[in-house]
């Protein structure tokens, strides 16, 4: 099992360039927990809230997809598609997705080059990683809002308030 403190002490994401609020975001296409391929114009006409996370099965982790899992209903409600990004393998999502009761798409970056292109990458000990970076993307597929070393506890009910004020607009 990896701490939260753990995370909070790893290189990377803070030096790196995401793409900015109103940029057009990158396009990508990866496999899910089931073996599908999903695509980010999949979801045009629709808000996404793409997040990126380092690891499967770990505390941190597995609190932000919990808070993400508990308020998915007002993500619905709101139009908004929640998709996870970290670099496991799909079969490791299927594991995570059926232990934590997780329902909504997790999308397996195993190369990091998806988590590159959003300036998600992190080195923990070697080993790149997924960095806890989280962007909304608005029904035009731009990006209207960039987290950056969100807090897990906290950060679905943020995304909410965010996303409510950004539709009013």
């Amino acid at each position: 099992m990896v701490s939260l403190a753990t995370f909070g002490l790893m290189q990377g994401a803070d030096t790196q360039t995401q793409p900015a609020a109103g940029a057009q975001a990158p396009e990508f296409t990866l496999a899910t927990s089931d073996g599908s391929q999903v695509s980010l114009k999949d979801f045009k006409g629709k808000w996404v809230v793409l997040y990126f996370y380092p690891k499967d099965m770990t505390s941190g982790c597995t609190m932000e997809a919990k808070n993400f899992q508990r308020d998915l209903a007002q993500y619905d409600k709101t139009g908004a598609v929640i998709l996870g990004v970290s670099v496991d393998s799909a079969d490791s999502h299927k594991e995570f997705c059926a232990k934590e009761g997780l329902t909504f798409k997790l999308l397996a970056d195993p190369g990091g080059k998806v988590s590159s292109q959003y300036g998600s990458t992190m080195d923990y000990k070697g080993t790149t990683m997924a960095a806890r970076n989280t962007f909304l993307i608005n029904p035009d597929g731009k990006i209207a809002k960039v987290y950056t070393g969100v807090k897990p506890a906290e950060h679905s009910e943020q995304v909410l308030k965010d996303l409510a004020e950004l539709k009013k607009s």
